[in-house]
This record gives C-alpha cells, sequence and structure tokens, in this order.
C-alpha cells in the first residue's frame, strides 16, 4: 500500500532521541516503534505511552511472541513538534520499522501519518482526537482513541445542561489538537443557546496571562472552556486564581495530567476534565494493574491502556494475518474486534473506533480525579 510519491526529507538537524527498546538477540523481532514526546512539555503523555506500549510488549513477548517471533520495541522522540515529528517517521522508514503506536500530538501525527501512509507503514496513535487525521482516506492509520467531534459535544452538552453558566470564554493555544477541540466545543455550545463572548487564542509556551484574566474579569465571564495541554492551563488556573478570579474552567484530556495540580497548586480543585473511561479500575484488568504496580508505573494514566490496546491489536493481527504484510493487516484491523483492556474493540472504515465515550471527571488539587455521575 504505497503511494509513489516523494518522501518527505528534513535534514537531521531535529533532535531525534532513539532509544533501544528490548535486548532480543535470540529470537526474530518484528520493530515495533513508539513515536511521541519524551522531552519538552508534554512528555508526562509520552511516559504514559511508553509504559503502556512497553507493558504490552513484555507480556506478548512473555506469552511466546507472535506466530513464534518477539517483538522489539523501540522508542522515538518528536517533542510534540511537528517537524521533528515527520524527521522521526523518516528515521523509522530507515529504520525498517513496520508499525508505530503514536504518534501523540495531533499536530505531529497528522504530518508524520503522510509519511507512513507513502510507505505501507501501520500506525495506530492511542492519544491523538483531531478528526482530519483520519479524514484523508489513508489506509494505514488507526487509532485507539475517541475523537475530538465526540469529545467536545459531550464538553459542550455537559457545560450547558449541567453549569448552565451566562457567559462563556473559549481559550485554545492555537494548535491542531487544541483549536480544534475548542470549536467543537464552541460549536455545541451556541447549538445550546449558550452566549459565548469570548473565543481567543493563547500561544504555546507564553507563561504570562495577564491580557487574558483581564478580559475575562471586563467580559463578565462566569466559565472557561480551555483547549490545549496543561502546562499553559496550569497557568492561567494559577493566575486567575491570584487576581481573585473565582469561576470554573473545563479541559479536554491534554490537561488531565498531575503536572496541572504542581502548576495551578489549589486553584486547579473543581477543574471538569474529559478523559477516556478509567480502564485501571475495571475489574477485569486487576491483574494488568497490579503488572504495573509491580514496576512502580501507574496506570491510571489517560494514554496508558489506550497505548496497550495499540500495541495488542497489532498483536492480534499479525497473528491473524500469519504475516507482517502490511496490506493485509490493516484490511484485517477494520474487519475484526479484538479483546483489549479497554473491552472489546473494533475499528471503522477511517481506522477509527466504534463507540468510544469519553467521560467527564471532576479535578482535584492533589492530581487526583473523580468521575462526574
Amino acid at each position: 500500500m504505497k503511494k509513489q510519491i516523494a518522501r518527505k526529507v528534513l535534514g537531521v538537524g531535529a533532535s531525534i532521541l532513539l532509544m533501544g527498546g528490548l535486548n532480543l538477540a535470540n529470537a526474530e523481532t518484528i520493530k515495533i516503534a513508539i513515536a511521541g514526546p519524551q522531552t519538552g512539555d508534554v512528555a508526562q503523555y509520552g511516559d504514559m505511552q511508553v509504559i503502556g506500549a512497553e507493558m504490552a510488549v513484555e507480556q506478548i513477548n512473555a506469552a511466546g511472541g507472535v506466530n513464534g517471533d518477539k517483538f522489539e520495541a523501540i522508542r522515538y522522540d518528536d517533542a510534540c513538534e511537528p517537524k521533528q515529528a515527520v524527521a522521526v517517521a523518516n528515521k523509522i522508514v530507515n529504520d525498517g520499522v513496520k508499525f508505530v503506536v503514536g504518534h501523540l500530538c495531533s499536530s505531529s501525527t497528522q504530518p508524520a501519518s503522510d509519511v507512513y501512509e507513502d510507505e505501507g507503514i501501520i500506525t495506530i496513535t492511542p492519544a491523538s482526537t483531531n478528526p482530519d487525521i483520519t479524514e484523508r482516506g489513508y489506509q494505514m492509520i488507526f487509532r485507539t482513541i475517541g475523537l475530538d467531534s465526540h469529545q467536545g459535544p459531550t464538553a459542550g452538552k455537559f457545560i450547558a445542561n449541567v453549569v448552565k453558566p451566562k457567559r462563556v470564554a473559549v481559550i485554545h493555544d492555537k494548535q491542531q489538537y487544541g483549536e480544534g477541540i475548542a470549536t467543537a466545543v464552541k460549536k455545541t455550545l451556541e447549538e445550546q443557546k449558550i452566549n459565548v463572548v469570548l473565543f481567543e487564542g493563547v500561544n504555546k509556551g507564553d507563561k504570562d496571562f495577564s491580557p487574558l484574566i483581564a478580559k475575562l474579569q471586563k467580559d463578565n465571564v462566569d466559565f472557561v472552556y480551555y483547549g490545549g495541554y496543561h502546562p499553559e492551563l496550569g497557568q492561567i488556573l494559577r493566575q486567575a486564581s491570584e487576581k481573585g478570579l473565582s469561576i470554573k474552567f473545563m479541559g479536554p484530556e491534554g490537561v488531565g495530567n498531575k503536572d496541572i495540580s504542581q502548576i495551578a497548586g489549589k486553584a486547579s480543585e473543581g477543574l471538569y476534565v474529559t478523559l477516556p473511561p478509567a480502564f485501571d479500575l475495571r475489574p477485569e484488568n486487576k491483574d494488568l494493574v497490579d503488572a504495573f504496580k509491580a514496576k512502580s508505573q501507574d496506570a491510571s494514566g489517560a494514554f496508558v491502556m489506550t497505548s496497550y490496546a495499540a500495541v495488542q491489536v497489532i498483536a492480534d493481527a499479525i497473528k491473524g494475518v500469519g504475516s507482517t504484510d502490511t496490506d493485509a493487516i490493516q484490511a484485517y484491523l477494520r474487519s475484526h474486534s479484538f479483546k483489549t483492556p479497554m473491552g472489546e474493540i473494533a475499528f471503522d472504515e477511517k481506522g477509527d473506533l466504534k463507540g468510544f465515550d469519553f467521560e467527564i471527571y471532576t479535578w482535584h488539587a492533589d492530581g487526583s480525579k473523580t468521575v462526574v455521575k
């Protein structure tokens, strides 16, 4: 399934951190890339991806591997930067890898998936939620998480029907993921006749949000939805609290990280967050969760089980096809269901999950969360 078009190649100037995976010298190996942010502001999410995918590789290998062969996990760092993601994708091609768990940030996944589609490399992202990624008719891209076109309405309807604010601000970080989810929320709020008085972007990496907070105060905003990641929202929460602005905030899974409590402190208490279901709390996953605990790893991260599931469906598809032929595997993935720690999952023709639902949580200042009933 290769398109005969020139591959995008960037100079090796982008710093690619390549770390060896499992040492399986005595077995035939099937290389599987774990591509995501190992460094940078959102490396915590990359850690979730790594521990989930590597646990799946370890357990599949311990159970005998895949058709007698073993997986070899290799980490690649894209730092959640689009240009570096393309450089990583080309490195993965040159390394002869046929399977990728990643990327994580939508803005990295989309350009990297252009390379993978051209080269016939199966890619399963456990975290990228922007709908555009699977709207291009590609055959090699899948995901084990839901879409912003579902997450946005879930948040918007909750705001309209439960919170019932009078004047809402929808803020985003001008990135593909953040602006995409913010736009979906704004659309739903307007359909629900909620007054959106401010729709505005901030810059990724900003530290001083005084002008934004002044606008929120001037416009008498009583609720803020933020599309983006936790570093910026953590600062906004803390600075808003310091300015005496006592209003509710909400964000997507990109803010559901314990570091937001370290940044915002008490100001993170009561934040609403949409997240994947708490797969680690399901009784059927107890043994798997215990395996994470034995490694002092946290199985509750939003992308841990989605990453585990990504490796698992790749393994099951290779077994089902009887080879590593990616054309046959992409067809198998679309025509079968798979038992995973997320439950039984299946993909539609676009490579999206069927029937994935986000849940709403209340975030607490100690970094814990409780589901909103």
